[in-house]
């Protein structure tokens, strides 16, 4: 069993808030199962993009954590933008957070 979207999207914000990392909700959606899709804006130019990761990279484990995985690394603000805007017509429902942060940190767990 899983942490609802809106719950674990809030408890993160909160999380990163307290590291003093800026970083703020740019799409709500669906609150119990919306997929989470997080941008990291490092302020240079380059943006990278992590999204869900495929369960099959860790099914295995019963633990219910979320875990993501690099989509776009290194990338434009744009390249990022438009990845979301192709998952956005794919999954109305999922959610965006967006993170400004020059050394890229975003505290997710990934996967392996």
């Amino acid at each position: 069993m899983r942490l609802r979207s809106d719950f674990w999207v809030s408890a993160h914000l909160r999380r990163l808030g307290v590291e003093g990392i800026p970083a703020v909700l740019r799409r709500r959606g669906s609150p119990e199962a919306g997929a989470i899709f997080v941008k990291v804006d490092r302020l240079d130019g380059t943006a990278d993009l992590y999204g869900p990761a495929p369960q099959a990279l860790f099914e295995a484990e019963d633990s219910g954590d979320r875990r993501f995985t690099a989509l776009i690394t290194g990338g434009t603000p744009l390249d990022v933008e438009e990845r979301l805007t192709k998952e956005i017509r794919f999954d109305s429902d999922l959610w965006i957070i967006e993170i400004d942060d020059r050394q890229g940190r975003h505290f997710l767990e990934l996967a392996e």
